[in-house]
């Protein structure tokens, strides 16, 4: 996509947007995000930072791929060496995940669940620190994710207070992060959510690239309208409102 020819007024604009939420809601102290090692929690994080509000940026490793592990480390330290309101936690929750899965007996052995529960556990543990706090949990889905093709875990990484970049497209956030000086390695590295122990990549388990269903999105055709519309329908619970009952 190319819908952004002004990056600088781009992040001044995200930043502000977040700095009048938090003005507006005297209640919210901080912002809590997590690191994940990939490109949109980096460019979250580092819009977060940006605003001079106090920002917890948070590494919470399940039994996590060393070289996504040493991204997300990479991009603390950034952050905590460019931004003196940062304050970086590293949690490791490969324990607690264990525990878990031992806990559920028969119910702990499907993979798919288990997956979910990864982002869960972080997405607890993100709310965790936040309510202690004062600070509200930041968002780090994209576009495509959050309303295209439902790439998330309800309750999970979808569990959030704010979204900063859920109408930015991946190649956006790609674009915004050079602008912003992440780390070359995070904007190079595949796309994972990195819940999977065989490090299966997002286009592994969408089928398409993000390029492709950015089109899709965008055109209605494409090569990714295919996957596009079979992840809408399979996902649409995720991105509707909840049923409710109505008396």
């Amino acid at each position: 996509m190319n819908r952004i020819t002004n990056f600088n007024n781009l992040e001044n604009r995200i930043v502000t947007w977040l700095s009048n939420y938090v003005i507006e809601n005297p209640s919210i102290k901080s912002f809590v995000v997590g690191v994940s090692g990939g490109i949109d929690s980096a460019v979250v994080s580092t819009l977060a930072a940006s605003t001079g509000l106090p920002t917890y940026a948070l590494g919470m490793p399940i039994h996590q791929n060393p070289d996504q592990e040493d991204l997300s480390d990479s991009h603390l330290d950034w952050l905590q060496t460019n931004f003196s309101n940062v304050i970086v936690q590293k949690y490791n929750l490969t324990e607690v995940f264990e525990t878990f899965k031992s806990t559920m007996k028969e119910f702990g052995f499907n993979t798919h669940a288990l997956a979910n529960s990864r982002s869960r556990l972080r997405m607890v543990t993100l709310y965790q620190v936040a309510t202690s706090v004062d600070g509200i949990v930041v968002g780090t889905g994209n576009k495509v994710e959050d309303y295209g093709v439902g790439f998330y875990t309800k309750y999970g990484d979808g569990g959030v207070d704010i979204a900063p970049i859920a109408d930015l497209y991946k190649t956006e956030v790609w674009e915004l992060g050079k602008f912003l000086g992440v780390d070359s390695k995070i904007i190079n590295a595949k796309p994972t959510d990195g819940l999977w122990d065989d490090g299966r990549t997002d286009e592994d388990q969408l089928g398409a690239s993000y390029v492709e269903l950015e089109e899709a999105m965008e055109t209605g055709s494409g090569p990714g309208l295919d996957v596009l519309n079979k992840f809408r329908r399979m996902n649409q619970h995720k991105m509707n409102p909840i049923p409710t009952f109505k008396l």
